[in-house]
């Protein structure tokens, strides 16, 4: 099953760091809202040293990380969920942030229309200035 963002197939560029995302049961309606990161933290053996790097993550595969949404999936089937695509984030900061307001504003916390059970966010307000120089004017 593949990712849509804007209602089309999402094709990822390179261009962002990750995503926050929600997964839908067609059946029964119930959501999950979650992030994602394009590439994940890795090691390399480069001229007899470790080096850190970064390496394409699972992104494509991937159902959530909540329990009960991944033995659902696993008994019914993955074509029986959509996976939608809410934001594209330009780094970690911007993921938790949108992340955490999606799970706040639907009160996914306090609906059993959500598989969402907890949230943790680190965010700092300083990479965050995209998000602030791009919606000043509302702010």
């Amino acid at each position: 099953m593949t990712w849509y963002y804007n209602d089309v197939p999402y094709e990822y560029d390179g261009t962002s760091y990750g995503f926050v995302y929600l997964i839908e049961n067609l059946t029964t309606g119930k959501k999950y809202i979650g992030r994602k990161y394009f590439t994940s933290a890795g090691y390399r053996q480069i001229n007899g040293k470790k080096k850190k790097i970064r390496k394409p993550s699972d992104w494509q595969d991937y159902y959530g990380s909540n329990e009960t949404l991944k033995k659902e999936i696993a008994e019914i089937g993955k074509e029986n969920y959509r996976r939608v695509i809410l934001h594209l984030c330009k780094n970690k900061s911007e993921c938790s942030y949108f992340e955490t307001y999606e799970i706040m504003s639907r009160h996914a916390l306090l609906s059993e229309n959500y598989y969402n059970d907890w949230v943790t966010a680190k965010i700092r307000k300083d990479h965050l200035k995209s998000i602030v120089q791009s919606n000043k004017n509302t702010i």
